[in-house]
């Protein structure tokens, strides 16, 4: 299949992605986008898949699920600041309402364990700058590994100032090798800022070995999507002028929920440059809870 879904390829009513384990051609990561206009709800079994609800843009979003009711304050964008959000699990029934109108997105992964339908505040999500110079970016942990309970799911958003490179040095995690990398399936959605005169774009890149092959150089815009199976990925390039976004869901096989990468034997020197450069002063682009 194509690694590269441009937006509004896999749209169905409400949804304007609808992105399962199946469709990727794989086994666990999977990711929606719901779309509601003002005063609409919208209700949804997540099956075989946990689920984070995150709002993209929208406010006062209300999550019903096993009896619970979560208020999402949300953000206007997602170059506004941290959301809160909230975790569904596996076989349940979930009804979403968004009194003034709401873009979520809803990382997912195919997994064993119910857990417990949960909030999870905009205060209490990670921010890290990571890198420096150019490589500079932000990295919100809102469902990462260590940072909030998940049976298989991973999943993380990261903000890139116009002209940097992100996702880089090129890594992968596509083999187990206990320490040091982890199977995991990786989606890439995009959410480019717009310029004075119009929508913006960015690229990413994906490469893989000579027994795994695999060749993407996509020019990305707000919507799209990029699925990567297995492959070194990097860089995510912003083009100057125009900032970038980009939602990591990734989830995998091994029993231990874990994020192992491995850099590029290439590239990964570039690390070695970063202590002597001080990270991008546009950072932090963003506070927690950007109402």
């Amino acid at each position: 299949m194509t690694h590269h879904l441009p937006a509004g390829l896999l749209a169905d009513d409400m949804w304007s992605l609808q992105l399962t384990p199946k469709q990727a051609g794989w086994a666990y990561s999977g990711l929606r986008v719901l779309d509601l206009p003002a005063g609409a709800s919208h209700a949804f079994s997540t099956g075989e898949e946990e689920m984070v609800v995150l709002p993209l843009a929208g406010q006062g979003v209300r999550v019903e699920c096993d009896g619970a009711a979560f208020e999402l304050a949300g953000r206007t964008s997602v170059f506004a600041g941290v959301s809160d959000f909230a975790y569904v699990p596996r076989d349940a029934e979930v009804t979403v309402r968004a009194p003034h109108g709401a873009k979520l997105a809803l990382p997912s992964a195919r997994c064993n364990q119910r857990l417990t339908a949960r909030y999870g505040p905009a205060d209490r999500v990670p921010v890290e700058l990571r890198g420096a110079g150019q490589c500079s970016r932000e990295v919100h942990n809102f469902c990462a590994a260590g940072v909030f309970e998940a049976d298989k799911l991973i999943a993380v958003e990261v903000l890139t100032p116009g002209g940097n490179w992100s996702s880089y040095p090129p890594h992968k995690h596509d083999e187990d090798r206990p320490g040091t990398e982890c199977p995991l399936e990786e989606i890439y959605y995009f959410e480019v800022a717009d310029g004075p005169h119009g929508p913006g774009v960015a690229y990413q890149r994906v490469y893989g070995t000579p027994q795994r092959p695999i060749d993407v150089l996509a020019e990305v815009r707000s919507g799209d999507v990029v699925t990567i199976p297995h492959g070194w990925h990097g860089p995510s390039m912003a083009v100057p002028g125009y900032d970038l976004y980009y939602l990591n869901v990734m989830a995998g096989p091994n029993p231990d929920r874990a994020w192992l990468i491995c850099d590029d034997p290439a590239h990964g020197w570039i690390r070695e440059t970063w202590k002597d450069q001080p990270v991008d002063p546009r950072l932090p682009m963003t506070r927690s809870g950007g109402h």
